[in-house]
């Protein structure tokens, strides 16, 4: 169901579609998806100047225009949804968590993915707490719900749980999925920048894939090749 303000939102960024660019951009999702055409730099404008003309929704309506964006065909109002949460991301509670998972759930791909795992599902576990949804996405059969468990402490540097970040790695240790494989790597990464020493003896400990090996070292070995 479509809502008021996300129509709006969407006129605009048909009235800004760009031919020229839609293809590449197309093709770079490996034709998954359409487009309008609006890189980055441009979209980022028009979104201000829409919220200069219409102000913030109040939160209780965001479902319901997150919603109505995400059923839009062009990715770009999907990234306009997500550009709206993060501005309303200190009102963002634990009720909004199902949102996500229906985000998720939706024509995933990692352009999503990785914006709602650190910036909107792991803001509000570390406000709120979500161990209960944290557990079901990381045993769900889902990958794109374990890559999203696997990635929300990415921005908690020392805050990171330690022990649940191993955990999951160690429970999706096996996937094959590419997505997952670079996922572990990722997380790995991160947080090597805040304790490499675990990190390093985590690698070195468990048998991880090649690729994830290769992510999870890239800050160590620079590091290394420092001193």
């Amino acid at each position: 169901m479509s809502h008021e303000y996300a129509d709006r939102l969407v006129s605009v960024l048909r009235e800004n579609r760009n031919e020229e660019n839609r293809e590449a951009m197309e093709n770079y999702m490996r034709n998954q998806f359409a487009f309008f055409g609006i890189k980055t730099p441009e979209r980022t404008a028009l979104l201000r100047d829409f919220l200069k003309k219409n102000g913030n929704p109040p939160v209780e309506d965001m479902p319901a225009i997150v919603r109505s964006l995400w059923s839009e065909p062009q990715r770009e109002c999907r990234y306009a949804a997500l550009s709206l949460l993060d501005k309303q991301a200190k009102y963002l509670s634990r009720e909004h968590l199902p949102l996500l998972e229906e985000m998720i759930l939706s024509e995933s791909w990692w352009d999503t993915i990785d914006h709602i795992a650190p910036h909107l599902a792991g803001r509000i576990h570390d406000k709120e707490g979500a161990d209960d949804y944290l557990e079901k996405w990381i045993r769900a059969e889902n990958f794109w719900l374990n890559r999203t468990a696997i990635l929300h402490q990415l921005r908690y540097k020392e805050k990171t749980d330690e022990n649940r970040l191993f955990l999951y790695i160690l429970m999706h240790n096996e996937s094959k999925e590419f997505f997952i494989r670079k996922a572990i790597g990722w997380a790995l990464r991160e947080y090597s920048k805040t304790n490499p020493e675990a990190v390093k003896e985590f690698i070195e400990r468990e048998d991880l894939s090649t690729l994830s090996k290769r992510e999870g070292l890239k800050h160590i070995n620079r590091l290394e090749n420092v001193k």
